[in-house]
């Protein structure tokens, strides 16, 4: 288990092996039951949501009809993330994503830090997507039947309402299929990944009979410049496919399954994305679709004369939207069920229910918090907090498989990212560039949300944590206590002591066992 003879610092490495060995315990184990075809239908359900409905007007008004490029640049970028999170899934099956990982490669507080982030980049996604979900299902009730629900109970009092009932009903019915198992909840949403793919493929199929070259001049009004201005923008429609790892231990075949299942849906969507935007543009100008809030809608309407087609992508982007909700709060519940596992938090909430399979009691504690957030608290600047958590994750896993591949060189890896460290580090290098392009305001609140979490580290999961309640159960520890009684939390095994990746030695050696 991840005990050591002394204490354990704040930069101890948890070994892998103990982690693998810790998803068989009675009680805290997960049920394998998810093979490629629902992961990577997962993959599939978190990146193709509302993005790909709307993105492309914004995207077309900032590049032209070379936004096709930008898709393509942006994909290229989201890559070199998804080759290094194929590695680390298939090495480490264990829940907790980023988290995990991290841990078995940059020590216990960055573990924290990137875990507290993704906490937040997690749930308030799952609330503004559920907010995004109401208002695009008054959406399609309107083109469809006429009829939209009243403000008072479709809108968040900071858009003029009282609460928002579609929000609290999407994420309370979710919940309760995730508590349900992880078996249904991947066969549901297999059936809306089916739907969604079958309405963009609609949409490109008409679009393509009805297509035209005449909105392809000039290509790159805005030359280079604009290209990559609209793949930053563009970038987070693909955001999505890191949530296929936090199903890593409910995966039958994880050492093959999961390399498939995120490049997979990264390629899947990509394909789709470019067929829809080259579609776009050939029955649409950039000037028609950066002028309306349903871009694909509009460019059906007004360039191959289809009026009833908002129905039909309305109804696409209800379903879509509803399977980003059940994948990215999946997600959720399995990062805070590895963070529980571990001690960093209250382990009881870390009880699997023998009857489904599932964290049943956190999985219902995280989906009545997010439906409250989601009914009542504005959501329209904290979800820029979204964008720089997804990319501070991306940039951690591309250093752990580097740092991992040298502390561990003979560690099993049933996938490896080709050419490290110079693809990792290129996925590093893209993350940074776009967390250097957002708001100062939303570094600042980055920061005070990491500060309250390392508050929250020093005074519960430093002290909590599963690395010291079980090193104090070995001989000697109450010695070396006694030993340190003088020193603070930080002056026991840091980086330059042993226990830290720098050490020498790998998490499996001289970390904790």
């Amino acid at each position: 288990m991840a005990t050591t003879s002394g204490r354990p610092g704040i930069f101890a490495v948890r070994d892998v092996r103990s982690l693998i060995t810790e998803t068989a315990e009675e009680g805290h184990g997960l049920k394998k039951a998810v093979g490629a075809t629902q992961l990577t239908a997962m993959g599939v359900g978190a990146i193709i949501g509302t993005g790909i409905f709307v993105v492309i007007g914004e995207g077309a008004g900032i590049a032209g009809p070379a936004v096709i490029l930008s898709f393509v640049l942006a994909a290229v970028a989201c890559t070199f993330s998804a080759l290094s999170y194929a590695e680390l899934a298939s090495s480490i099956p264990v829940a907790g994503s980023a988290y995990t990982y991290t841990y078995a490669t940059l020590g216990e507080l960055v573990a924290w830090i990137i875990g507290w982030d993704l906490i937040l980049e997690y749930g308030v996604s799952v609330a503004a997507i559920a907010v995004g979900w109401g208002g695009n299902l008054n959406a399609f009730l309107d083109s469809a039947f006429g009829v939209a629900l009243p403000d008072a109970i479709a809108k968040s009092p900071e858009d003029g309402g009282v609460f928002n009932l579609p929000a609290v009903f999407v994420v309370l019915a979710i919940t309760l299929l995730l508590v349900r198992g992880v078996t249904e909840s991947a066969r549901v949403n297999l059936v809306m990944v089916v739907i969604k793919l079958t309405v963009l493929l609609f949409f490109i199929v008409v679009a393509f009979a009805n297509f035209g070259t005449g909105n392809f001049q000039p290509f790159a009004p805005e030359g280079v410049d604009g290209v990559t201005s609209a793949a930053a923008v563009i970038f987070f429609a693909y955001i999505g496919f890191d949530a296929v790892s936090t199903g890593s231990e409910e995966a039958r075949k994880p050492e093959r399954d999961l390399p498939l299942a995120i490049i997979g849906s990264l390629l899947i969507c990509t394909l789709f994305y470019v067929l829809t935007a080259v579609g776009a543009l050939g029955i649409a100008s950039p000037d028609q679709m950066k002028e309306s809030d349903a871009p694909l809608a509009a460019a059906l309407d007004q360039g191959a004369g289809i009026s009833w087609a908002a129905a039909v992508l309305a109804l696409g982007a209800v379903v879509a939207i509803t399977s980003v909700v059940l994948v990215i709060m999946y997600g959720q519940t399995r990062i805070f069920f590895a963070m529980c596992r571990d001690g960093l938090l209250p382990q009881r909430l870390a009880q699997v229910n023998q009857r489904y399979g599932t964290p049943a009691r956190l999985t219902i504690v995280l989906g009545v918090l997010i439906a409250i957030l989601a009914a009542l608290v504005p959501l329209s600047e904290i979800v820029k907090l979204v964008n720089i958590g997804t990319l501070f994750a991306f940039v951690l896993v591309n250093i752990g498989v580097i740092v991992l591949r040298r502390t561990r060189p003979d560690m099993p890896r049933p996938y490896r990212v080709p050419w490290s460290p110079v693809l990792p580090l290129l996925g590093i290098a893209f993350a940074v560039y776009l967390m250097t392009d957002l708001p100062v305001d939303t570094w600042i609140r980055f920061i005070v949300w990491l500060a309250i979490g390392m508050v929250i580290y020093w005074l519960y999961g430093y002290r909590n944590s599963r690395l010291r309640t079980e090193a104090r159960a070995t001989p000697g520890w109450a010695r070396d206590q006694h030993s340190d009684s003088d020193s603070g939390p930080d002056s026991d095994s840091g980086p330059d002591s042993g226990s830290g990746p720098d050490s020498g030695s790998g998490p499996g050696e001289g970390g904790p066992r």
